[in-house]
């Protein structure tokens, strides 16, 4: 059984950017290569995908969420599972299990 081949990054934009030009099939890439088409098929996809991200702005900081975001989203979790856990134990006492085991 053959090992997996690992390839650079630089070879896979090479392949990528070939398929994109589209002066070859896949199948003719893939024998010049010895990839299989579908995986080249999806460098192709991955490539096109990606490609915004190479003009993006080096100096600005991607969209994350805040401290002061994550802060609020962990104490309302908080605020929920006391509820929920309250409300559990209150059906329970008002209806009982009936038959059922949670």
């Amino acid at each position: 059984m053959k090992k997996r081949k690992n390839h650079s990054p630089e070879f896979k934009a090479k392949v990528a950017l070939e398929a994109i030009r589209e002066e070859m099939t896949l199948a003719e890439l893939s024998k010049k290569y010895g990839v299989h088409p579908t995986q080249i098929g999806t460098w192709k996809r991955a490539a096109i995908e990606n490609m915004a991200t190479a003009f993006a702005r080096k100096g600005l900081a991607p969209e994350g969420v805040s401290a002061a975001d994550v802060d609020k989203l962990h104490s309302k979790i908080g605020q929920l599972v006391v509820e929920r856990d309250f409300l559990a134990n209150a059906s329970h006492q008002l209806l009982g299990t009936r038959g059922k085991k949670w």
